[in-house]
């Protein structure tokens, strides 16, 4: 567990807020730029110390009051928007410079074994390498690399300074879509692979939804709109994310039957089934995007339709605002969720109400994340 508690003012700007997140996965930190994001990332590190501010992390406290531990000694692998790699070093003397200030032989050294990455193993440089795919350019100098070559570098610099937490600035924002594509699903396996808590800020809701285990939604003011799971966040009428022109709920499935004729697979979940367009193996665990403006709804099982994805389901939520669409929540398998906007027409004429049962006809699904 990470407990934080920042308040204070800096400029002309204030941050008030009091976290719990968990100890594992990646907590995605999601707001409008201003907000705070990157100022609650610096105290959470120690690069900017607010007064009465507190900090947990496991069983050790890093702020409290007077108790203040300094940046060097919090075990924090920080990644930035830019690399901030060392220009005269090669990308295997960048690496192994994050071992060199491992917090791990900091603290053997002066006796503070306390501080140790409890109950984790050491992050190999091995490991790294191979993980971020770092090998063909380890000779290489930084002003050799791409910029999505010299992120994975920081990262990976990162990783092997023995963090017991990292924190990521918005790391994709400065490279080009096809390399943060391709960064992207490692920034999980931080947490997967390494047993490392990950807080991931991203100006991209999409990022979020790939990788993120729960979320942190920060308002324009400073302070925290909510918290929570990233399932419940996305589909919570009460939030702004469900409003979004992109709103959408992400699924976690495992990959079932490969329809070679058709290049389709089914995929599982509690209590239900999705046809994906894509090759996946057996087993496959992956992370399915429906976006609200891609379901709609049936009184009855429709047939004869292209649609291949129908789902019995039963509106749980019901917004109806002043606009000419209404937002519905569905309850779809075993406590699984699905987001819906359809006109108030529509819902006059079909005659819905709250608990109504219906079927949810699911037009496109996107893969998300394998």
């Amino acid at each position: 567990m990470i407990e934080a508690m920042f308040a204070g003012t800096l400029g002309q700007f204030s941050l008030d807020v009091a976290l719990e997140l968990p100890g594992t996965g990646v907590t995605g930190l999601f707001g409008p730029s201003g907000c705070g994001k990157t100022t609650l990332l610096r105290c959470l590190a120690g690069l900017t110390r607010l007064p009465g501010g507190f900090l947990r992390v496991g069983d050790d406290v890093w702020q409290d009051g007077q108790r203040f531990v300094p940046p060097h000694k919090r075990q924090i692998g920080y990644v930035f928007q830019d690399s901030r790699l060392f220009a005269h070093l090669s990308v295997l003397q960048n690496l192994r410079f994050g071992l060199l200030r491992s917090s791990e032989k900091h603290m053997l050294r002066s006796g503070e074994k306390h501080m140790l990455r409890s109950g984790a193993k050491h992050i190999a440089e091995a490991d790294v390498i191979g993980m971020l795919g770092l090998e063909p350019f380890l000779a290489r100098y930084p002003a050799k690399l791409s910029g999505g070559e010299r992120q994975r570098v920081a990262i990976g610099r990162a990783l092997l300074a023995q963090p017991r937490l990292m924190l990521l600035d918005e790391p994709l924002a400065a490279i080009d879509r096809a390399a943060a594509h391709e960064i992207l699903p490692k920034l999980r396996d931080i947490a997967v692979m390494f047993g490392v808590p990950v807080i991931h800020v991203a100006h991209d809701m999409a990022e979020l939804e790939r990788i993120a285990d729960f979320l942190v939604l920060m308002r324009q003011d400073g302070r925290i709109a909510a918290t929570g799971p990233l399932g419940a966040m996305l589909t919570d009428l009460s939030l702004p994310l469900a409003l979004r022109q992109e709103a959408a709920v992400v699924l976690g499935l495992t990959a079932g039957d490969y329809d070679e004729a058709y290049g389709l697979t089914l995929c599982n979940g509690p209590g239900l089934s999705v046809t994906v367009p894509a090759r996946l193996g057996v087993g496959e665990k992956i992370r399915l995007r429906i976006r609200a403006s891609d379901v709609s709804l049936a009184r009855e099982r429709p047939a004869g339709s292209s649609i291949l994805n129908i789902l019995p389901a039963r509106i749980v939520e019901v917004q109806i605002g002043e606009g000419a669409h209404i937002n519905l929540v569905l309850g779809v398998g075993e406590g699984e969720r699905l987001l819906c906007a359809i006109t108030r027409k529509s819902w006059d004429v079909l005659g819905l109400r709250l608990g109504d049962e219906v079927f949810a006809q699911v037009k496109a699904v996107a893969l998300a994340a394998r």
